[in-house]
């Protein structure tokens, strides 16, 4: 699973990569055909990086809190059934009069 996490954000960020590249590609495409001057291409390209920077902290912390939700969700989960097996253990110790719990750790 953290596997998949860590190839999901990798592909994230070379995307991003990817995107500044060609957004720096096409401004200066428009500086060259005089279509915008070159301090209005750098101011495009700085909003366009901020933005980007936004949404990408906005979905690694959409992610993380996710990632935690799922990881408490599958702990209670699997420490319930913990719980419940040791219940049967116990119980089953009880009722064939082996009364000691055997490899107990304390």
């Amino acid at each position: 699973m953290i596997d998949s996490i860590k190839k999901t954000i990798l592909a994230g960020v070379g995307a991003a990569v990817v995107t500044k590249e060609k957004v720096q590609a096409g401004l200066e495409e428009f500086v060259r055909q005089g279509k915008v001057n070159a301090a209005d291409a750098q101011a495009m390209a700085e909003k366009i990086a901020q933005d980007g920077k936004r949404e990408f902290e906005s979905a690694s912390a959409k992610l993380g809190d996710t990632i935690r939700e799922l990881l408490a969700f599958s702990g209670d989960k699997h420490l319930a059934r913990i719980e419940a097996l040791e219940a049967r253990v116990s119980a089953l110790e009880g009722k064939s009069g082996g009364g000691t719990k055997r490899g107990a750790k304390s």
